[in-house]
């Protein structure tokens, strides 16, 4: 291969918008951000395209019920694929957990028919804690240093490290899509029960529990600390979710050790569909790469 013909190829990453992560965003890094569709009633939109996340929360606030969220398929990935190669460019997508969702699995198939230049990776995670191995491939990738195969094989590394935390506010949602019953949730509206879930193994899992938004936040920090604590040269970020970041700012007034002489700055962004639809508003989250 000439010299030239090398120069001129690039690495492009491509995430779903499971990530978070919405379309102007996206073009700011310089990545690709693919729509999952998401359907109030008849009504349908394009995650973090047409539908933006204040945008979601207001309308999931005012539904009777949860919104459908649709996986991306096979034929969709493919037309994407073809543009992205269309000059010989090799592709690295990033997608929510292959245990949440078929779009990994339609992503899979769709590579297949492109001779080794799209790669697909499962995250293993979703929001927030997909965002953060997207931005990890985007340092890669900036770096220039590493081909493509071995980008994945650092990224299908570093996920395991992932953890994702949250402190819900309510139980309402959970309940709404059948994943606790009634009695459940009377009872922790009734006493303030917040719960704390994680994403472990690729699946949403629920982790502990503390009476009061105080008691949660506390939670929250002894659990990132049981992770191993947080690897400060890694990504790292908080997430929330509805109309107001007051909860996050109270969460990081009572984290504020995790932080201290650490970093300056603590990124974060407001949460999207994919989870949001499940946590309802006034979560909290923390995704990080742990240090063991």
């Amino acid at each position: 291969m000439r010299l030239k013909e090398w120069v001129n190829k690039m690495i492009k990453i491509l995430v779903d918008s499971a990530s978070d992560i919405e379309k102007d965003e996206a073009q700011s890094l310089g990545i690709t951000m693919l729509p999952l569709a998401v359907r109030f009633g008849e009504e349908e939109y394009l995650d973090g395209e047409n539908l933006g996340h204040r945008q979601f929360f207001e309308k999931l606030i005012e539904s009777d019920e949860l919104p459908q969220t649709s996986q991306i398929n096979e034929y969709r990935f493919e037309e994407i694929f073809e543009t992205m190669t269309a000059n010989g460019d090799e592709v690295i997508a990033i997608l929510l957990s292959s245990k949440l969702s078929g779009t990994y699995t339609s992503a899979v198939k769709a590579a297949k028919k492109f001779n080794g230049k799209v790669k697909v990776v499962d995250s293993l995670n979703v929001s927030i804690g997909q965002r953060i191995l997207c931005e990890y491939a985007i340092k890669l990738v900036n770096n220039g240093t590493l081909s493509s195969n071995q980008i994945v094989d650092e990224l299908n590394h570093k996920k395991m490290k992932i953890q994702l935390l949250a402190v819900l506010d309510t139980l309402k949602y959970l309940k709404k899509g059948g994943r606790i019953s009634s009695v459940v949730a009377f009872t922790g509206e009734m006493f303030s029960i917040k719960p704390v879930i994680s994403v472990v193994n690729g699946e949403v899992k629920m982790v502990g529990k503390a009476i009061g938004s105080k008691k949660g936040n506390n939670l929250l920090m002894q659990l990132v600390n049981k992770c191993g604590g947080i690897d400060f040269d890694m990504p790292y970020t908080l997430g929330y979710s509805g109309l107001s970041d007051e909860y996050l700012k109270k969460y990081l007034e009572d984290s504020g050790s995790l932080w201290k002489d650490k970093t300056e700055n603590v990124p974060y962004y407001m949460i999207g569909s994919a989870i949001g639809t499940h946590v309802g508003p006034n979560a909290i989250g923390v995704a990080f790469f742990s240090k063991n």
